[in-house]
């Protein structure tokens, strides 16, 4: 897992007035928690871009007065106009105690349906996943190779060693239909070997 440093600065007021003084300059009010007790600091909106937009996960190596610890991105709240960052919410990590994080689906391969013709639909783009941190897959990878016109990959044909799909088994994760082009196709040809019936 890929993993970034950032350091905060400790926040002794945690009011309203407080964290629009610390987005004036640049910065991100934030809250730690997930072990024994929450610490509520601030971080540069500029080290958050790379944890912040994207897809993949990225442990956060967190340093807060001198203090370090091992965390993720749990939540982030954006504002609905500017689409700004306006707070963030780490969790903290520990080796021995698992957790449940999205993580994102890649495709791998060629489905032989869509090189007919047919039509690739994604349903879901990332999936929940529960396992010790150091367990966490990058992303997980779907094949492509089997998914013939008709056909489709659920959640439970994923294995993952040692980290459990939290999502439905039978959920879709990605299937290829039918497109027009190919129904038209096939009508015409249905309709050529009618009428060469005759």
């Amino acid at each position: 897992m890929k993993s970034i440093a950032i350091s905060g600065s400790a926040r002794q007021n945690v009011g309203k007035r407080d964290a629009k003084e610390l987005r004036y300059e640049g910065n991100i009010p934030a809250v730690l928690y997930g072990g024994k007790e929450q610490t509520h600091f601030s971080v540069s909106a500029a080290d958050l871009k790379p944890v912040l937009y994207t897809p993949e996960v990225i442990f956060v190596e967190l340093e807060i007065g001198g203090k370090k610890s091992k965390a993720i991105v749990q939540e982030a709240q954006f504002h609905p106009l500017t689409d700004e960052v306006t707070h963030v919410d780490f969790l903290q990590l520990f080796d021995d105690k698992e957790v449940s994080v999205n993580i994102p689906i890649k495709l791998v391969g060629t489905s032989p349906g869509v090189k007919m013709g047919g039509k690739l639909v994604q349903k879901l783009r990332s999936l929940r996943v529960k396992a010790l941190p150091n367990n966490l897959p990058q992303e997980i990878e779907v094949p492509m190779e089997g998914l013939e016109v008709g056909k489709s990959f659920r959640v439970g044909q994923v294995s993952l060693t040692d980290a459990k799909v939290l999502n439905n088994a039978d959920d879709t994760i990605v299937s290829v239909t039918m497109s027009r082009a190919l129904r038209q196709a096939e009508q015409e040809a249905a309709k050529a070997a009618k009428g060469g019936k005759k």
